[in-house]
């Protein structure tokens, strides 16, 4: 098991796990995806990516989005998000990459 801790605040999100830190500020933030997998339903599927405007960013798991309400904090941050591309990442079973942002 990976340990590892998720801050999302006022200035962006960060994530430290044991093979270093991720980061990227709301002021930065270039794209949002949704990743999914075929790996469960007994292991993570789902991953949000942030990605800021130099490349970098950070990839949140599904458990730890719903843990700190990242749809929530995205929709209040991000006018236009493409909630419609959310539902159909949620349904998706497969590999595959969803821009929502």
């Amino acid at each position: 098991m990976v340990e590892q801790r998720l801050v999302v605040n006022e200035t962006g999100v960060a994530r430290w796990w044991s093979r270093g830190r991720e980061e990227v500020r709301w002021d930065a933030l270039s794209r949002v995806e949704i990743v999914t997998t075929d790996d469960g339903p007994f292991a993570e599927d789902f991953f949000w990516l942030l990605v800021g405007d130099d490349g970098g960013g950070v990839c949140v798991g599904g458990a730890d989005a719903v843990a700190v309400s990242l749809l929530r904090i995205l929709g209040e941050r991000l006018p236009g998000l493409d909630h419609a591309a959310v539902i159909a990442a949620c349904g998706s079973c497969t590999p595959a990459r969803f821009l929502v942002w």
